[in-house]
């Protein structure tokens, strides 16, 4: 493991998106061990992406239009069913102390949910984690896995902390019903976004 690897790597987890805007909502929503909790879900999702790439068959799903356009069809009807849920204020990412609290079960499946159907992860991993292991490398897929498992530990890391501050922030929140409005719609709007994102994704 180099210094270029962890740079990048921090640099990609901090990065906003579709995990981040999850456990932001989660936390203004259901407080921080909620919030940890979808973190944890949005971090276990990308195992399946980095098993890909290790074993290789990323290669596949970017050479397979069909299969790529599924797993994306199926990516952006989960983040427009997210956006609609939280539009309409219902659901663990309504942001309100009423709002009924899901099984830990239940937030762990959406964060997993959120980055499974992202095909553009398998293909990322598929470009990533190979440019730091050298293709003569002895034990090339155990040096990888290490490397997944650092990514992941500093997903998980990062996540954590904007847990943390949208806990922090979630009474001030929460007292203000005009602060209120505009996050469900910003959330929302933010879910929206990126299903239409990884539409247009080639």
């Amino acid at each position: 493991m180099t210094w270029s690897f962890l740079v990048t790597a921090l640099i990609v987890v901090l990065m906003p998106g579709t995990g981040v805007i999850y456990t932001l909502a989660i936390s203004l929503g259901q407080g921080l061990r909620a919030g940890l909790v979808a973190a944890a879900g949005c971090t276990l999702g990308i195992v399946p992406h980095m098993a890909a790439s290790i074993l290789g068959l990323a290669a596949l799903l970017q050479a397979s239009a069909i299969a790529f356009q599924i797993l994306k069809l199926a990516g952006v009807a989960f983040l427009l069913w997210m956006a609609w849920q939280t539009w309409r204020e219902s659901g663990a990412l309504s942001v309100d102390r009423q709002a009924p609290h899901r099984h830990a079960s239940r937030l762990i499946r959406d964060g997993v949910a959120l980055n499974f159907l992202n095909p553009k992860l398998s293909v990322f991993f598929l470009a990533f984690l190979p440019q730091f292991v050298p293709a003569d490398a002895p034990e090339a897929a155990w040096r990888m896995t290490g490397l997944a498992l650092v990514f992941m530990a500093l997903t998980f890391a990062a996540f954590t902390l904007y847990a943390v501050f949208a806990a922090f922030l979630r009474d001030r929140v929460l007292s203000r019903p005009g602060a209120l409005a505009w996050l469900r719609g910003a959330f929302a709007v933010s879910f929206a976004a990126l299903g239409l994102r990884l539409a247009l994704l080639e």
